[in-house]
């Protein structure tokens, strides 16, 4: 099967793709996501406010006019079910430098270096923001030219970094890959670049950081002392971007440090005033319009709906969490959703569960998963493939399952020999029973979300660090009648709420890049 070229038309580094299994392609050079914003969340949010507050307006309609609009209708496909009557908008943020000036660092890939869902829970009564790491390994799906891009064709069984399907195939790509990895329905999107960001956080009076140590990163341009730092938009602008030579470096430390700051910037709101002065409105809608792409159907009787019911929402009823993640067996440097957790906070927002309660402090006590049901090995239908290289380990592995009662399909060589821990790979949560069964069996082993495998035959890759199957299962809790429930996921998703004291981010920067004192 053919494959996309390392270069685009324009000579940039084109969004990386790979198999599933091997050192994926082509993706902008890592050092870049420290030049890109991720904290778009609360702009956006400010846009559904203001804009739903003044298009009931007529002499606004101008700045309504202004937006962009993109027509996903037929691009989606079959979505997820629509459990309740949640709002859950995509949030885009593209790094594309096109039109843009003042932005340092190398020219975009117009990818979605930002993916965010809001959701806005029945009733309007609370907001959970949900950050997907743009490092999050995705299947590429079939999807048709839209929005200046020339589309892509479906390849089974490779892998691209979820980011790239913005400019591979627009917005409604990264909508349908989204909704295919999370299952979660989709309404709406709203897409922002860096165009107006700056003004906004000026229109709204700057924004608090915390830092605790000075940074000075010649990258994104911050350059601060210790402490807390009423800023407005360049400095704001830098402190989002700053990835390198803080904490691990990791584009995750950057997403927690960014879920605070996105925190302050809802308490600033919350305690402005703006939403009650039609001349701050103003202003801030027609820096936020010009930035702006939405789906068409988020019109102005959705927008207006949605603006009025969220005038009583609180900092205290606005939470961030992170889904939660592991590093991808074939490349360290990339993530795949962590499972069970991932898919049982995915299954609270669309059913709308109990949403996540914030972690206190930095030392985070990890509760006990949520409970998978487990099949009886007869009815666990799984592929083995050796990823070590130890010759006829994939043939021992499956010999010895096969005298479990596991119904051993195939077995075989893995795309490489890299794996050293060993991953069970499923298409969909119908699979969950027989990972679990599978899992219980084996001890340490990763679980990834593969939606280009045939859902009912789960595949297991042998690493380097497997000994045996075991004989005896091993102990499961006992079950839960209270269903899928954020609030009892590991601490991996970070989540906190708006209210938080944003100087209690001090886990955000620990790691051997911060800078002593």
């Amino acid at each position: 099967m053919s494959r996309r070229n390392d270069m685009d038309d324009a000579g940039r580094k084109a969004p990386r793709r790979g198999r599933r299994g091997p050192q994926p392609m082509n993706r902008p050079p890592r050092h870049s996501l420290g030049q890109r914003i991720a904290a778009w969340t609360s702009v956006v949010l400010v846009g559904v406010l203001v804009v739903g507050a003044l298009v009931a307006y007529a002499k606004y309609r101008s700045f309504w006019d202004s937006i962009k609009r993109v027509d996903v209708a037929g691009l989606i496909g079959p979505q997820p079910p629509k459990y309740t009557n949640a709002e859950n908008i995509l949030l885009i943020g593209s790094d594309t430098r096109v039109g843009q000036r003042g932005i340092g660092g190398q020219v975009g890939c117009n990818c979605s270096d930002t993916l965010m869902l809001l959701h806005i829970s029945p009733g309007r009564h609370a907001i959970t923001v949900m950050n997907v790491p743009r490092e999050i390994m995705a299947p590429i799906l079939a999807c048709a030219a839209s929005d200046g891009t020339a589309g892509q064709t479906a390849q089974p069984g490779q892998l691209e970094l979820i980011n790239a399907a913005l400019a591979f195939g627009g917005p409604a790509c990264t909508w349908k890959t989204f909704e295919a990895v999370t299952s979660i329905h989709v309404d709406h999107f709203i897409q922002l670049d860096f165009t107006g960001f700056e003004k906004i956080i000026n229109d709204l009076g700057g924004v608090n950081i915390c830092l605790p140590f000075a940074i000075d990163d010649p990258q994104s341009g911050l350059n601060l002392p210790k402490g807390k730092h009423h800023v407005f938009g360049r400095e704001a602008l830098a402190f989002w971007r700053t990835r390198e030579g803080v904490g691990t470096g990791s584009d995750l430390q950057r997403i927690q440090r960014d879920q605070y700051e996105m925190a302050a910037l809802v308490q600033g709101i919350e305690h402005s005033g703006l939403l009650s002065s039609p001349s701050k409105m103003l202003k801030v809608v027609g820096d936020a319009t010009d930035a702006m792409t939405t789906d068409t159907g988020l019109d102005q009787n959705a927008m207006l709906q949605i603006g009025d019911s969220l005038r009583g929402i609180t900092a205290s009823s606005v939470r961030f969490v992170t889904a939660p993640n592991i590093p991808y067996p074939a490349n360290a440097n990339d993530v795949v959703f962590e499972q069970p957790q991932a898919d049982a906070l995915f299954a609270a927002i669309a059913h709308d569960s109990t949403l996540p309660k914030a972690a206190k402090g930095k030392h985070k006590k990890a509760a006990a998963p949520p409970v998978v049901d487990t099949t009886a090995p007869s009815q666990v239908k799984v592929e083995v493939e050796n990823g070590s290289g130890v010759s006829g380990v994939a043939g021992q592995a499956g010999s010895e399952l096969t005298s479990q009662g596991f119904d051993v399909v195939g077995t075989g060589d893995a795309s490489n020999f890299n794996y050293t821990a060993s991953v069970i790979q499923y298409a969909a949560a119908s699979d969950l029973p027989a990972v679990n069964t599978l899992k219980a069996r084996l001890g340490s082993v990763q679980v990834v979300l593969d939606s280009s495998l045939t859902p009912g035959t789960i595949n297991l890759i042998v690493g380097s660090s497997f000994t045996s199957v075991s004989a005896t299962p091993a102990p499961t809790p006992s079950p839960s009648s209270s269903g899928p429930s954020v609030a009892s996921l590991s601490q991996a998703d970070s989540g906190i709420t708006a209210n938080t004291n944003i100087c209690s981010n001090q886990s955000a920067f620990i790691g051997p890049d911060s800078p002593a004192g």
